[in-house]
């Protein structure tokens, strides 16, 4: 396609580009030169150096105009996203000086007459192009909504009208040019999608090998990272016999060893690119674009807490064109096996690389009158779409949800593909039916549970692929497939998740809990061998090869589901890393080792187990261990998928080790696990349950630490459901920490209250009169005093004695000058944040009472009354939770919808069928559990539910519905693969 370059109406455009990196900037060059080539005069507004432009346009019809209006991601270092750090510099650059921002631009765009506003991905450009009457469009592959969503969810719900406010912006504009490698984009009404858009090249690849003097002997590597990772010095050992590197982006001052060449600043990349052999950098559109088109296999670390990433991998992987290196092999200089790895790669990108052409082809056309926007969805209906959170990027496997229309286009586009590169089959290959008869099940009994078969079947095709060496498999599988020697015994556990029927939060403060395991599970296989019979993965034997230690144990961790999250789906360490000479390592050291890769932090949820039962039982693992985690609890939803996993793995490695572990140990081990080495700090109720629990039960349990008083039945005439409200929970998230430091503010304030009522010296202390000191005893206050769990102190007395003197809020630094600290050893208070005390506190208090009632009225007679009485505790803890902080829109709805059913009139049902619903676990969005007749009327209900918040919000909720055994009752299978008869 050919820009009109006859055409002899000029036209004027305006085109913003993001803060983010220079990435953005380089690709507009291409469009921008286009339109100019045309004719038509272009206002490029940018922070990025001038330079960056003028060096590869040179026309009186480009103008530069410096503005920074947005902020991008900001990194903490070449590899690492700081989201709060984002959120608030887009805050401070695009929130607050919103009013005068629009002002300004829309006087701007009227002055210079533009004709159409283009935006690569600025949010108020096409908000101010609708205020100046201009029409306007966006080119990119991904969008800050997107990007944003998920660091709302651990920055705190304060932070979400940020990504309200973005999505709002970009539904003024008319629609969308859509790169390849695009992430969902559902706030645009309109797409178009169009090429890659890749800077041409200068010269040819020998011409460029030639300037640099380097012969077709060499293998060059070009380093491409937009600047090194903080504290990293290249050493010459990194690199291969009879390799050069190429290094972007090195300061001035940067010395680098002779097998190292410093481009200068001004070197132009994609010549350099194209005269390399592989390149080694971080994903972003413009490295992805370029390896893609010019063919050269990519070496990528993972870009943490950046969303784009998973899209542009998955292109990258499907036309064969990119290895993942470990961040830790990549600051270590462990990189041969990689670079060997890339070599043997035959990159098969065959589309387009025009993108820029087309691109301005459609840009010119639209300023000139033409319309390619359609009515197909409103705005209205996508901006919908756009806020809900719950973004999907973990599926559950083996069940069906449902994916909107606009996600799926985006997470099956993949060039000409409109199915996704990991389902494609040679349909002329018969389908193989894969039988657990080719395992001998030696230990355990698989008790009919239909995942656990399907967990089975997955390892026999596993050693089918191994056996048959076919390549044609996701990443996940060809590392689980080398993981295991399939000639000795395996070792298989089940964890379920869980469901927070009443308890929640309350849990830390010592309450009762009720909790149900559901149906969906984690599987964990384990497999020991001696150091010198283990699988290795290439780059884990390279690094045990250049070790002085030698052969020595390895722990290699595969994770199932990492494909559709932003996650490594490997993990591989030394176990002599857990080692700090002859004692294991603190689990300060342990929280660190996993948080220099937050791309590999997961880990910390499996191999953390290993540390606790080093540093808790005096446990010392002398052989390899192989690990894989396949888990259908689905993550962010609150039903405890971290506890599932790290109860399952402990399980799993216990009896491999043939350590004989009880259940209630199980639960505690992990919650050590979650607390002090991933560092989020939850109760212990959810190991517990996935630990203890039985199927159709409710555990009942005191967490004071972990007292499991039994388990409750559920009357057959009960029944409940958990509703996902798509909007992602964390306990690790700002929200939940924050109130649980309150709560814990609270009991200090009342223990130092009734420590000062004792000895009485005046009238009134602190608020309390004379006679209700000694109305209320000596006994009680030295009891109150001493106060170890909040759940302790009754509703009454803290109504009657202890509200009153509870502030609302109170600073960080105020109450650490007047107490000195909280006495919670797993969250820290931060001096400068203000926390809600008063609701913080009382919610346990009147949460461990509302749980007691329920567990009382369970074994009451069956009645409706016994019914609305239930759904009366859930409605009340529903809203506790929202007075502390802890709602969220999305569950809010649901418990919403929830009530409707109940009082309607005109539900054409005569009995009732829904009588209650909460928030569940840590708040802030994740599930609701609802509570109902057991019916098939309250079912059809709870499916009328889930299509109401499907049409208010464009998201369709998943529904918990059934229970299963927790690991205990499972306890272990010891499987071994069947040798075939030699024919």
């Amino acid at each position: 396609m050919e820009v009109d370059l006859a055409s002899g109406n000029r036209l004027v455009f305006a085109y913003y580009i993001t803060g983010h990196g220079f990435g953005h900037a380089t690709r507009v060059i291409e469009v921008v030169r286009h339109l100019i080539l045309a004719g038509h005069e272009v206002h490029v507004v940018s922070a990025a150096p001038e330079f960056v432009f003028t060096s590869a346009i040179q026309s009186p019809r480009l103008f530069i105009r410096k503005v920074l209006l947005d902020c991008g991601a900001v990194q903490a270092d070449a590899l690492t996203v700081d989201r709060l750090a984002s959120l608030k510099k887009y805050h401070e650059t695009a929130v607050v000086p919103r009013f005068t921002i629009l002002e300004t631009e829309v006087k701007w765009l009227k002055s210079i007459k533009a004709d159409l506003v283009v935006s690569d991905v600025v949010p108020v450009a096409c908000r101010a192009a609708a205020d100046a009457g201009i029409r306007s469009v966006c080119v990119t592959n991904f969008s800050w909504d997107f990007i944003y969503a998920e660091y709302v969810m651990d920055a705190g719900h304060h932070h979400r009208s940020i990504v309200w406010q973005i999505a709002a912006d970009y539904s003024n504009c008319e629609f969308l040019i859509r790169l390849p490698g695009y992430c969902p984009m559902p706030a645009f009404r309109d797409v178009v999608d169009v090429p890659l858009v890749v800077r041409r090249l200068h010269k040819t690849r020998q011409e460029a090998r030639n300037e640099l003097g380097i012969g077709d002997d060499v293998k060059l590597l070009i380093l491409n990272f937009g600047g090194q990772p903080a504290g990293w010095k290249l050493k010459e050992e990194y690199l291969p016999p009879g390799w050069l590197c190429l290094v972007c982006g090195a300061s001035d001052t940067e010395e680098v060893p002779p097998n190292f060449i410093k481009l200068a600043k001004d070197a132009y990349t994609p010549d350099m690119i194209a005269a390399s052999d592989c390149m080694l950098g971080k994903i972003g559109y413009g490295t992805v674009s370029e390896a893609l088109a010019f063919k050269v296999p990519f070496v990528f670390v993972r870009r943490d807490y950046f969303n784009e990433e998973p899209f542009l991998r998955s292109m990258l992987e499907y036309y064969q064109g990119g290895v993942e290196m470990i961040r830790r092999d990549l600051l270590t200089g462990q990189w041969k096996p990689y670079l060997e790895r890339a070599i043997s790669l035959k990159p098969c990108y065959e589309g387009g690389v025009n993108g820029g052409e087309v691109a301005a082809h459609i840009l010119q056309e639209t300023a000139s009158g033409k319309n390619y926007s359609s009515d197909k969805f409103s705005g209205a209906r996508r901006l919908q779409d756009a806020i809900v959170l719950g973004y999907e990027l973990q599926r559950i496997r083996g069940r069906d949800l449902y994916i909107p229309e606009w996600y799926a286009n985006a997470e099956n586009e993949f060039g000409l593909s409109k199915a996704p590169p990991t389902s494609r089959v040679d349909e002329r290959s018969s389908p193989i039916d894969y039988s657990i008869q080719d395992f001998e099940v030696l230990h355990g009994d698989v008790q009919g549970f239909p995942d656990t078969v399907s967990f089975l079947k997955s390892l026999v095709e596993l050693s089918a692929l191994n056996d048959s060496g076919n390549t044609e498999k996701r990443r996940e599988q060809k590392a689980a497939a080398g993981l295991f020697n399939w000639e000795e015994d395996i070792f298989v556990t089940r964890a379920p998740g869980r469901l927070d029927v009443m308890g929640g939060i309350a849990d830390y403060s010592g309450s009762l809990v009720l909790q149900m395991p559901i149906r969906e599970a984690c599987h964990v296989a384990v497999q020991r061998n001696h150091p010198s019979k283990h699988r290795l993965w290439k780059h884990a034997q390279a690094r045990q090869n250049s070790s002085v230690q030698g052969q020595t144990p390895v722990l290699q961790i595969v994770s199932y589901g990492s494909e559709l999250s932003n996650r490594a789906p490997t993990f591989d360490m030394n176990l002599s890393d857990f080692m700090d000479g002859d004692k294991p390592i603190s689990y300060e050291n342990a929280r660190k080792f996993f948080g220099k890769d937050p791309a590999q932090k997961w880990a910390a949820y499996v191999a953390g187990t290993i540390l606790v039962l080093m540093r808790e039982l005096g446990v010392r693992f002398e052989d390899s261990i192989s690990v894989l985690v396949s888990s259908a609890v689905p993550e962010g939803k609150g039903v405890s998928s971290s506890a599932s996993v790290e109860v399952a793995s402990l399980s799993a490695i216990a009896a491999a080790h043939g350590l004989s572990v009880g259940s209630r140990d199980v639960a505690l081990l992990c919650q050590k696990v979650e607390n002090c080495i991933v560092g989020a700090p939850c109760g212990v109720m959810d190991q517990m349950t996935s630990a203890c629990g039985e199927a159709n039960k409710l555990l009942a349990m005191v967490c004071q630490p972990a007292e499991v008083l039994g388990l409750v039945e559920i009357p057959s005439h009960i029944r409940f459901w958990g509703l996902d409200s798509g909007i992602r929970h964390s306990v690790g998230g700002a929200d939940y920490g924050s109130v649980r430091i309150g709560a814990f503010m609270g009991r200090e304030i009342i223990k130092s209250t009734a420590s000062s009522m004792l000895p009485v010296s005046s009238s009134v202390a602190n608020g309390v009169n004379n006679y209700d000191i000694e109305d209320n005893g000596v006994e009680l206050l030295q009891s109150e005093s001493s106060l170890d769990y909040l759940c302790n102190l009754p509703p009454h007395r803290y109504e009657g004695v202890y509200a009153k003197v509870l502030p609302e809020s109170m600073t960080g630094e105020n109450f650490v000058e007047k107490f000195v600290d909280h006495n919670d050893p797993v969250t820290v208070i931060d001096e400068k944040c203000n926390y809600a005390v008063r609701a913080s506190a009382g919610h346990p208090i009147y949460e461990n009472f509302r749980v007691k009632a329920f567990k009382a009225l369970l074994t009451s007679a069956a009645s409706d009354e016994q019914l609305i009485s239930l759904g009366e505790l859930l409605y009340q803890c529903h809203y506790s939770y929202n007075a502390c902080g802890l709602g969220s829109d999305g569950t809010d709805r649901l418990v919403q919808l929830v009530q409707e059913a109940q009082h309607s009139k005109s539900s054409g049902f005569e009995d009732g069928t829904l009588y209650g619903a909460k928030i569940t676990g840590g708040g802030c969005g994740g599930t609701v559990c609802a509570i109902g007749k057991n019916s098939l009327r309250s079912s059809q209900r709870i499916i009328q539910i889930q299509q109401r918040y499907k049409a208010a919000t464009g998201y369709l909720p998943f529904i918990f519905e059934g229970s299963s055994p927790g690991a205990g009752k499972f306890g272990y299978l010891r499987i071994r693969r069947r040798i075939s008869p030699k024919h």
